[in-house]
C-alpha cells in the first residue's frame, strides 16, 4: 500500500488540473499564436508560469485505484500488476485465469 499522503497530493493535482484546464489551454492558445505581437504572447507566458505547478497534466501520476502504487500500472484496468494478479486469483475479473506452472 502507497503512502497515503502520496495519494491524497495525486487526487490533489487531479483538481487542480481539471479547475485550471481552460485558462491553461486559452493561455496557450495565445503564446502559439504567431500572428500575434511578441508582447502580448509574452504576457501570456508570465500568465501561464503564475499558474500553480499541480495545475499542469504532466504533474500527475498513475497509481493503482486499489493499493496506489505508481509502478506496474495498467491504464486500461486502472490497477497494478499486484492487485490485478490478486483480483484475478479470487475470481473477481471476468475472463482472466491466472497463470501458473
Amino acid at each position: 500500500m502507497a503512502k497515503s499522503s502520496a495519494v491524497e497530493n495525486n487526487k490533489r493535482r487531479r483538481r487542480l488540473v481539471d479547475s485550471y484546464a481552460a485558462k491553461r489551454a486559452a493561455l496557450k492558445a495565445i503564446i502559439m499564436n504567431k500572428e500575434l505581437p511578441m508582447e502580448e504572447r509574452f504576457k501570456a507566458q508570465l500568465k501561464l508560469n503564475e499558474l500553480p505547478r499541480n495545475s499542469a497534466k504532466n504533474r500527475i501520476r498513475n497509481r493503482c485505484e486499489i493499493s496506489g502504487r505508481p509502478r506496474g500500472f495498467y491504464r486500461k484496468l486502472r490497477m497494478s500488476r499486484i492487485a490485478l494478479r490478486e483480483l484475478g486469483s479470487f475470481g473477481k475479473i471476468p475472463g482472466l485465469v491466472k497463470s501458473s506452472w
